[in-house]
Formats: structure tokens, C-alpha cells, sequence
């Protein structure tokens, strides 16, 4: 009972508080970038410089952070239970706050909106490149309105759902272990000549962790289609149809959702590090995207993550009721 008390008070911090800049320099994510590129440096020197050093540098990095973060929380959380359990019970619980970006993905997004609304395509482009990994500079206003719809899709599953999935599952130390999966991806899973061999199984692992919750995050977000008035039928029919046309076994699951509740035709060639990737189209254009769009993804994420807590979390009560943990 004190996991699942402890998600639902981290997830209501989430929607009431998001990220603040306060905060941010002490953020598990942030500290655990700082940790990847330590251990990165140190691996490197420590193994030879061939693809089969650098994987196995990456391999152990892998190792590292996922037991390291997840023994380390579970470390604190255990004293802090053996001096004051309601202390214990706060650190969980901001634990799993920390772990959640409903919130902040939203405000990210809605600052793009904003933007362009504005008709600042400068700020408009300065805003994206906070929350997508693509080159920005050559994107036009549509082009920036496409990658803030995607970069929601995207992150409502490794951003929201996948983390409470885990937390329910395990509690905190689980949570911040997948993030730290998560943020290992986003730093080393990169296909170029640095991290070609290095980022090997990091990568892999992220795609492992979130398999099962992209295709649930996909599915929450066609039930949100239909409680929002979008159009739940095109969102399953897209998702049906387009979610594994992407090099990612995982991405395009939420972003073929998101496309069909939308009408809106997503992904498609994008530069990264300034090499031109022709990735395919999700969706069928059934009009040209808007700002506005932005919003009614937005809305999407809401309302999948407010189902995704009330079906997992429902989850988690029976297990508790049936099999006293």
C-alpha cells in the first residue's frame, strides 16, 4: 500500500508543481547526466579503443547506473525507514514526483505554442530544441508545430507512463532505474561514430524497458481520444497501421496514435547532428497542422496519463487485496 500511496502523492505533486527551475540542479535526471558522462570518460580510458572495448564500456555503463541507481534508493530509503519512517515515506514520494513529467512536458509544449502564436519563429525554434533532440535551425513554423506534437507523443511514454508503470511495480528505486535507462539513451544511444559501438546496449536496453510501456501508453492515449472528443477511431486505425514504421521498435507506437486522434501526418525526414535522416510519415494528412494542435496533444497526454494512473493503480490495489505484498 505505501508504493501505491506514495505514486498517487508524486503523481499529484507532478500535475500541481512540474519541475521547478529551483529544483533542477538537484534533479535525479540531471545528476544522473552528470554520473553517464563521468563513468563514460573513465570507461573510455579504461578499455581499448575497438568496437568490442567500447561495447563492453557501454555494456558496463549500463550495469553500473541501472544496479547503482536502483541499490542506492532503495539504500536511502531503508535508513531513512530505520531512523523515521514518515521521512522514508517523503523521500519516496518525491521521488516518484521527480520521476514524472506530465506537467513540465505540457508547459514545454504550451511554450512553443505560445511562440508561435507570436509569430517569433526564433523563439518559436529556441523553445522546440529544449524538448526534441533534431537540428531546429532550418525548421519552419509547421515544422516546428510537427516536432512539439511529436516530442508529446513521444514523451508520454517514457516521460509518464513508463515511469509510473515501474513505480507501481516497484516503488522509487524502479522508477529512477528506468530513468536512468531512460537518460543512459538519450546521452550514448546515438547511431554515429562515437557512439556507434558504445551506446550499443544502452540502447537495446531502453528499447527492452519501454517495449511493453509504449504499446500501453499508445493505448491509453486512443482511450483518451475518445474521452476528449477526438477522433478515437482514427487514432486506433493509425496506430494499427503506422506503429512500426519507425527504426525504434517503441517510438512510433504513441506517435501513430497521437497522429490518427489528430488528423495529422507526423515524423517523416528530420536532421540530427546535421546529417538528414529520411524517416517515414505517420499518418494520413487530413489537413495541415496548427499551433492549436499542440494544445489538443497536450490535452491527449492529460487525460492518458490521468487513465493510465487509474488503471494501473487499480491494478496494483487488486494485487495488494488478492496477494498481501
Amino acid at each position: 500500500m505505501r508504493i501505491l500511496c506514495a505514486a498517487l502523492c508524486g503523481f499529484a505533486l507532478d500535475l500541481l508543481l512540474g519541475d521547478p527551475d529551483w529544483l533542477t540542479p538537484f534533479h535525479p535526471v540531471v545528476l544522473m547526466g552528470k554520473a553517464i558522462s563521468t563513468t563514460e570518460k573513465r570507461l573510455r580510458a579504461l578499455f581499448p579503443k575497438t568496437g568490442k572495448g567500447e561495447e563492453g564500456a557501454g555494456f558496463l555503463l549500463a550495469a553500473i547506473m541501472t544496479t547503482g541507481t536502483f541499490l542506492f534508493c532503495k539504500l536511502i530509503l531503508t535508513l531513512l525507514n530505520a531512523v523515521f519512517p514518515p521521512l522514508s515515506f517523503a523521500a519516496e514520494v518525491i521521488w516518484c514526483w521527480q520521476a514524472l513529467a506530465v506537467k513540465n512536458l505540457r508547459d514545454e509544449a504550451l511554450r512553443v505554442q505560445r511562440a508561435l502564436e507570436n509569430e517569433s519563429l526564433d523563439a518559436a525554434r529556441k523553445a522546440v530544441s529544449r524538448i526534441v533532440g533534431r537540428d531546429t535551425a532550418a525548421l519552419g513554423f509547421k515544422g516546428v508545430a510537427r516536432a512539439a506534437v511529436e516530442t508529446v507523443a513521444e514523451n508520454f511514454s517514457d516521460g509518464v507512463i513508463a515511469p509510473l508503470i515501474y513505480m507501481l511495480l516497484g516503488g522509487a528505486p524502479l522508477a529512477l532505474c528506468y530513468k536512468a535507462v531512460n537518460t543512459m539513451d538519450s546521452m550514448v544511444g546515438y547511431k554515429n561514430a562515437r557512439y556507434l559501438h558504445f551506446g550499443r546496449v544502452p540502447a537495446k536496453l531502453d528499447d527492452a524497458a519501454n517495449f511493453i510501456p509504449a504499446r500501453l501508453a499508445a493505448l491509453l492515449l486512443i482511450a483518451a481520444a475518445f474521452f476528449t472528443g477526438e477522433d478515437a477511431a482514427s487514432a486506433l486505425r493509425i496506430w494499427r497501421q503506422d506503429r512500426r514504421k519507425h527504426e525504434s521498435p517503441n517510438s512510433a507506437q504513441c506517435e501513430a496514435a497521437m497522429a490518427g486522434a489528430l488528423g495529422l501526418r507526423l515524423c517523416g525526414p528530420a536532421s540530427y547532428f546535421g546529417v538528414r535522416h529520411d524517416k517515414p510519415w505517420i499518418g494520413d494528412q487530413r489537413r495541415g497542422i496548427v499551433p492549436g494542435d499542440i494544445r489538443r496533444a497536450c490535452r491527449l497526454e492529460y487525460v492518458g496519463a490521468v487513465l493510465g494512473l487509474a488503471v494501473f493503480g487499480a491494478a496494483r490495489l487488486a494485487a495488494i487485496m488478492n496477494f498481501p505484498l
